[in-house]
């Protein structure tokens, strides 16, 4: 019947796995300690070297910060978006996928968490994003202008409106992309922009941000929707080359 050879799973993968839905079930709660290496070599009568590879797959995938012989015990990181920001940013910068198609994924993302979070966003997401937005306002009326404190009211207030979207799924896809997309493109795509004159494109950005606020408020999602595909292509179109740019545009409508 054509089946294939089998190969017995090692021991320390089966470790590792058990710590693996500790944490996936809540047991094991971010900043929280495992045992010391010699604790775990007792709990599951395996060796120091199948303990130490079991911590060493765990960190590889984001769940656990492990330094050898460390008397306290590995820490909890849990699920973070910062480990699949990090997984998307090296797949926008490999042959296998583009700087445009993590922007179009953005687009799609941003647009899906803001037409939920204008049916169900709560007055105080709305009095969160009100406080952002004037966050931002302020930054732009400085002399001179703080591009980093502008930036961080900026991640925050996507981030509050992914939250607000009520699916914690959404909200941790959109904030890993929100983040690969500053981290892999940002920098490289748009800097020459901001160092021209970053306090006329800071300028836009508070206007954007007040009409997504108002959009929210009113719960209008698919005017929210729309702001936010536009924004994103405004920003990122101009220093794409054009069959890149013919990608975002289908991602307007």
């Amino acid at each position: 019947m054509g089946f294939q050879p089998v190969r017995p799973v090692r021991a320390y993968q089966r470790v590792a796995e058990q710590i693996e839905d500790r944490i996936l079930a809540g047991e094991l709660p971010p900043g929280s300690r495992l045992p010391a290496e010699r604790e775990l070599v007792r709990q599951f009568d395996v060796g120091r070297s199948t303990i130490r590879e079991a911590l060493r797959v765990l960190q590889s995938s984001g769940l656990i910060r492990s330094r050898p012989g460390d008397p306290l015990g590995a820490e909890v990181l849990g699920v973070s978006p910062d480990t699949l920001s990090h997984a998307l940013g090296r797949l926008a910068r490999s042959h296998l996928s583009s700087p445009a198609e993590l922007i179009q994924f953005r687009m799609v993302l941003d647009a899906e968490s803001y037409r939920l979070a204008a049916r169900l966003h709560t007055e105080e997401d709305l009095r969160r994003l009100t406080e952002l937005a004037d966050t931002m306002g302020e930054c732009v009326s400085r002399d001179p202008h703080d591009p980093h404190a502008f930036s961080e009211a900026d991640a925050q207030f996507h981030r509050v409106v992914a939250e607000a979207s009520g699916n914690a799924l959404l909200a941790l896809c959109a904030r890993a992309v929100h983040d690969a997309v500053v981290g892999a493109i940002e920098g490289e795509l748009v800097r020459a922009e901001r160092d021209g004159d970053a306090g006329e494109w800071m300028r836009r950005s508070v206007v954007h941000h007040r009409e997504i606020l108002a959009a929210l408020r009113g719960a209008d999602g698919a005017r929210a929707a729309r702001l936010g595909r536009e924004a994103l292509f405004e920003h990122y179109a101009p220093h794409l080359p054009e069959p890149d740019r013919k990608r975002l545009r289908a991602a307007l409508d």
